[in-house]
């Protein structure tokens, strides 16, 4: 698998921010790569659902020209702010508040006009609403999507996943040991496509991410809560070794 070339993110070279004001692994390299397999347009109007806060997204409103609405239900572990507070914050200091909007909202019900966007966008976030409704709260997410998406309008999804192998034994008590466990949270590149067509989709394109284990390595080591819990994600991963934990996009259309 040929890894991805990197025109963008790499000027931008404290991680150790990067992975603060970021979920996940991946950063602003996740950013670029979906914003590349995307094709994204100067211009375009973009939501990012569960934009944590919103890094990507003001990268994504400097380095592409979009038009971004970012969204985020969730209250920040560190602070107790809401996250759309942060992502106002950021866009100030990125110098692009005229392109940024924050909203305190979330999947499946967004309020938002139908066909208002060019293109929906979420990472590592939709993964864990398999845990707190569901299966058919995941396909009502996606749903919900194709709604407010455009005819034509792109999804982009970027997530945590699992390889199609079997867990090994060794693995599984690591992946299921707290809240919202990866076992629990994680599908394989397959299923997720399923439930991505199941909603009304037709895909463009899907795989595992070339870089993923180099953007699960960034996180291990630059993540606040990793540095803070070596115990906890990073020896899972090193447990793990890339036998059962990636990274796997879709790129997805809305057909008329």
């Amino acid at each position: 698998m040929t890894h991805f070339k990197y025109n963008k993110s790499t000027k931008y070279t404290d991680l150790k921010t990067i992975y603060a004001q970021c979920s996940g692994p991946g950063g602003l390299k996740l950013a670029e790569f979906m914003a590349e397999k995307m094709g994204v347009s100067k211009g375009s109007r973009l939501l990012d659902v569960g934009c944590n806060r919103g890094y990507q997204a003001c990268f994504l409103a400097k380095e592409y020209g979009l038009s971004i609405v970012g969204i985020d239900p969730w209250k920040d572990r560190m602070d107790g702010l809401p996250m759309s507070e942060h992502l106002q914050r950021n866009a100030e200091l990125w110098g692009v508040e005229n392109s940024v909007l924050a909203q305190q909202a979330g999947m499946p019900e967004t309020n938002f006009a139908s066909n208002s966007f060019d293109y929906v966008y979420s990472t590592t976030a939709l993964e864990m609403v398999r845990i707190l409704i569901g299966e058919e709260g995941y396909l009502n997410c996606l749903k919900e999507a194709l709604r407010v998406l455009r005819p034509e309008g792109i999804l982009a999804i970027g997530e945590p996943m699992h390889l199609d192998v079997p867990l090994p034994p060794d693995l599984e008590p690591f992946v299921s040991q707290d809240e919202f466990s990866w076992k629990e949270c994680f599908r394989d590149i397959h299923q997720t496509c399923a439930a991505i067509k199941s909603a009304g989709f037709e895909i463009i394109e899907a795989d595992y991410a070339p870089d993923s284990q180099l953007w699960w390595s960034e996180y291990a080591e630059f993540d606040p809560f990793c540095i803070q819990t070596p115990d906890e994600d990073p020896k899972t991963l090193s447990i793990d070794n890339g036998r059962w934990v990636s990274f796997g996009y879709i790129i997805a259309c809305k057909k008329n």
